[in-house]
C-alpha cells in the first residue's frame, strides 16, 4: 500500500505555471519551489527508513592551471545618437509583415504535411499546424501594440524560442528600419494551455496550491481533446451508389410483383 507521501508524489506528475517577479534569477524560483515541495512531501506521513551505515571512498583533488582571461574595452556608440526621425509606425509594421511572411514560409517547411491535403487544411483551421518535433525558432505572429518612438512594444507569437533568438529579432528589425533597436525586456503572458491567469504568485507556490494547478491542468486538457476530437459526419454518396441504390430497390420491387402474381394465381 502506497504511502501518503507516496500518493502526493504521484499527484505531482504534471504542467504548472508560476509567476517570475521582474528582477528574480529564474533559478531562485526553481529552488523555492522545489523547497516547498520537499517541505510538502516530508511534512506528510511516511514508513520508518531503515538506518544503515556506508563507507565512502576520500576522493582525489586535482589541480588545474589557471587560466588568463584578458578583456579589452570598447567604445560602443549610444542609441540617441542613431537616427530615429525618419521611423514612423507604418514603416515598422511593414517591416514586422515582411517577417512574419518569411516564418510562414518556413513554418510550413517544418509541417512534414502535404499542403494540398485535407489534413493540412484541418490543421491549419485548427491551429494545429506546426513543425514536427525541433526545429529553428520560428515566428507564427508579430505585431506592434505600442509605438512611441523610441521606445515600441512588440506582441510576438513564437514557436521554440530562445532569449537569444528574441533578441536577434529586436536587433533585425532595427536593422531593417536603417538604425538600431535593442530588447529592454521579455514578458511572457502565454506558453501553451498557460495564461497568466493560470501563473502561481509568490504564496502559491506550495505543495497544495501546485497539486491543485497540476489537477487542473490535466482536466484542461482532456477537455481540449474532446473538443478537438472531429465529430462523424454522414459519409457522401456517391452517384454510383446511388445507381446501385435504385437497381436494388427496382430488383425488390420486382420481387414483391411475382410474389404476389404466384400468390394470386394460386388462390384462382
Amino acid at each position: 500500500m502506497a504511502t501518503p507521501a507516496v500518493r502526493m508524489f504521484r499527484r505531482l506528475e504534471g504542467l504548472f505555471c508560476v509567476y517570475k517577479p521582474s528582477g528574480v534569477h529564474w533559478k531562485l524560483v526553481r529552488d523555492s519551489i522545489e523547497t516547498n515541495l520537499l517541505k510538502g512531501l516530508n511534512a506528510a506521513s511516511s514508513q520508518p527508513l531503515p538506518q544503515e551505515v556506508r563507507f565512502l571512498a576520500q576522493p582525489s583533488s586535482e589541480t588545474e592551471a589557471p587560466k588568463g582571461l584578458t578583456l579589452s574595452a570598447t567604445s560602443v556608440p549610444a542609441l540617441s545618437k542613431h537616427p530615429l526621425d525618419h521611423i514612423t509606425q507604418d514603416k515598422l509594421e511593414r517591416v514586422l509583415a515582411m517577417l512574419e511572411g518569411a516564418n510562414q514560409k518556413a513554418l510550413l517547411m517544418y509541417s512534414n504535411v502535404d499542403m494540398r491535403s485535407q489534413e493540412a487544411y484541418e490543421m491549419a483551421v485548427q491551429g494545429l499546424l506546426g513543425p514536427e518535433g525541433k526545429s529553428a525558432p520560428i515566428l507564427t505572429g508579430l505585431r506592434c501594440i505600442h509605438f512611441q518612438p523610441p521606445n515600441f512594444i512588440l506582441e510576438v507569437q513564437c514557436l521554440n524560442e530562445t532569449q537569444k533568438y528574441l533578441r536577434k529579432l529586436v536587433h533585425e528589425i532595427g536593422l531593417e528600419l536603417r538604425s538600431t533597436a535593442v530588447c529592454k525586456g521579455i514578458r511572457r503572458t502565454r506558453d501553451g494551455l498557460f495564461t497568466l491567469q493560470d501563473a502561481l504568485t509568490h504564496h502559491y507556490w506550495t505543495a497544495a496550491d501546485i497539486t491543485q494547478a497540476i489537477r487542473q491542468y490535466h482536466s484542461s486538457k482532456k477537455h481540449r481533446k474532446r473538443s478537438q476530437s472531429p465529430a462523424k459526419k454522414p459519409a457522401l454518396k456517391t452517384s454510383e451508389d446511388v445507381t446501385a441504390a435504385q437497381q436494388n430497390k427496382a430488383n425488390e420491387e420486382a420481387a414483391v410483383g411475382t410474389i404476389k402474381k404466384l400468390v394470386a394465381e394460386t388462390s384462382s
